[in-house]
């Protein structure tokens, strides 16, 4: 006999009819002008689905707000840089602090004292970035193993791809008018990688579908579509590499292509993957580009992989390099002698193209298509964008059929012999010392991102933004939606309970500051947090009292309107 739900499934379904979070963190609120604290239940600000449905959804309406925004700006966004605020400096001069730690624990020898202020730095690193400062800081990592110097690369184009037009790159984001400044069109364009065998297919020509290369005609809704004709023959070593390495490919593009149009290009982007689970890029394009030199650009423009070679592993299944303590290095298990370092093995700065460890290239099929800013056209490609954003790389395609899990396996089996970055712990597998190596490296393991099987191999980010697509980061749009809310309870004449949500949400943990209270995580052990059925009831209790205060809010108005409106 079945038994009945869970009290904590019963009160998640409940937060998933009122949009709330599923899976709140406790934060403890301290009120800066009584003392006074409580617990309150904060969002998880997940963005996949699978982890959290309404805090997912919520971002991906941030993203389409985002996308809708910028791409038919009419004018430049202003994309100046603020001057520091308190709250910025304060977290930097912490962080500063926590670098000497971490200085003085290395050097006393402290592996424990060097794990928390690792810890600590990612908290505050995620901190600033939501707190809105920008580039890379320089992070734990360089204290612990320095880089080595730079290595220069030559950087002279291939002998076998053309050269592309290069222009001075103006500073102008927004697109050109057409027909006395009644148009401004844009771009929507896609961008593929490059074939690594037949694929069973369903391609439509003179009205019905052309047979596939398998010598079967499949229906356009065929389970096999996309997988190998021959999986013995596909490339997947290739496909694992263009995959690992399709970001830098990305930011090569965008490279060329704002020296080849002489002006600020601006993009909001998002990789997905096609039915043959190889990623691609569906991209918004401020502005028109002509078609020609966009697919001279996309033709002309590739990533060479100035990595140590690895076609072949040296050690795998028992036969595994070995840990040396006295040296602090990995040996060869029969020599044991120390393997060479991933600097050691790379090529050499002068080293010709043919010598590069991997080259990545766009595929020939590329879809660009022109879009009127405020069209119905416009609309369906800015859903189309953010359509999947709520779900891993892996997530957007389900394997109902044996070649499908065959061929998503197949592709897994590559990936987790390719080398993810020069600190991955597969460099091991091919009897190199990848970069920070130490005992805690396991021989052919990473965690990084492009070896789980929801990721395919894709280990940036899915929406790639540029900076002067808005002139504003995703958490001030969601700011200015705030600042609507507040404005709409203001002239309603609602005075709504506040101080239940943190200003700005600074990662996972650590501690927050808003007005008039800080906020800080409670630690795991702390007596007096209260179940997660309870925070959520509490979640819900509070969206409801604010929604009520809003729909009030916009009754009062409404009224005030209407009387106006009498009163003319």
């Amino acid at each position: 006999m079945l038994r009945g739900p869970s009290g904590l499934s019963v009160a998640q379904a409940a937060a998933e009819n009122e949009h709330v979070c599923t899976r709140p963190m406790a934060m403890r609120r301290t009120d800066t002008d009584t003392g006074s604290s409580r617990v309150v239940a904060v969002a998880c600000g997940a963005t996949r689905e699978a982890v959290c449905g309404p805090c997912a959804r919520r971002h991906r309406r941030l993203r389409v707000e985002q996308c809708r925004q910028g791409w038919h700006l009419e004018a430049e966004p202003d994309t100046g840089r603020r001057e520091p605020d308190r709250e910025q400096t304060a977290l930097m001069g912490y962080r500063a602090d926590l670098l000497t730690l971490g200085r003085e624990a290395l050097e006393a020898n402290e592996p424990g004292h060097v794990a928390d202020v690792r810890e600590a730095l990612a908290e505050v690193d995620g901190a600033l970035r939501d707190a809105g400062v920008t580039s890379r800081l320089p992070g734990f990592d360089e204290i612990e193993h320095p880089a080595p110097s730079h290595r220069g690369r030559s950087t002279r184009r291939r002998a076998d791809i053309p050269d592309l037009p290069r222009r001075p790159v103006r500073g102008e984001t927004i697109g050109q008018t057409y027909a006395g400044g009644r148009y401004r069109p844009s771009l929507f364009a896609t961008l593929t990688l490059p074939s690594y065998g037949p694929v069973h297919s369903a391609r439509w020509r003179g009205g019905r579908i052309v047979r596939c290369g398998c010598g079967q005609t499949h229906r356009p809704d065929s389970p096999v579509l996309g997988t190998p004709v021959d999986p013995d023959s596909y490339d997947y070593a290739r496909a694992a590499r263009d995959a690992i390495h399709f970001s830098s490919l990305v930011d090569r593009f965008w490279q060329n292509l704002r020296r080849a149009v002489g002006w600020n290009v601006q993009y909001f982007a998002a990789v997905e993957p096609q039915k043959r689970l190889t990623p691609h890029l569906h991209t918004a394009i401020r502005g028109t580009v002509p078609r020609a030199l966009l697919g001279q650009v996309v033709a002309g423009t590739y990533h060479h992989v100035w990595w140590p070679q690895h076609d072949h592993p040296v050690y795998g299944g028992e036969r595994l390099p070995v840990w040396n303590p006295d040296a602090s290095a990995w040996c060869d298990p029969d020599t044991r002698r120390a393997l060479p370092t991933w600097e050691e093995s790379l090529p050499v700065p002068d080293a010709e193209p043919a010598d590069a460890a991997h080259t990545v290239r766009f595929g020939a099929q590329t879809d660009v298509r022109g879009v009127l800013g405020g069209s119905t056209e416009a609309e369906r490609h800015t859903r189309y964008l953010t359509k999947y954003l709520t779900k891993s790389v892996g997530e957007t395609h389900t394997a109902t059929h044996s070649a499908q899990r065959e061929h998503a396996r197949r592709l897994l089996d590559a990936l987790a012999v390719t080398p993810c970055s020069p600190r991955c712990g597969v460099w091991l597998l091919y009897g190199i010392q990848p970069r920070g190596a130490s005992s805690r490296t396991h021989p052919g393991q990473c965690r990084g991102k492009a070896h789980q099987p929801h990721a395919l191999g894709v280990a940036g980010r899915r929406v790639l933004v540029s900076r002067a697509w808005t002139g504003k980061t995703l958490p001030q749009h969601a700011e200015t939606r705030r600042a609507h809310v507040r404005a709409t309870l203001t002239a309603g004449g609602v005075l709504p309970e506040g101080g239940d949500q943190p200003a700005r949400s600074f990662g996972n943990s650590g501690e927050r500051a808003s007005p008039g209270a800080t906020w800080e995580r409670i630690r795991p052990g702390d007596s007096d947090v209260p179940p997660r059925p309870l925070l959520i009831l509490d979640s819900i209790a509070r969206r409801r009292r604010s929604r009520a205060d809003y729909q009030a809010a916009q009754h009062a108005l409404a009224l005030t309107d209407d009387a106006a409106d009498g009163g003319v």
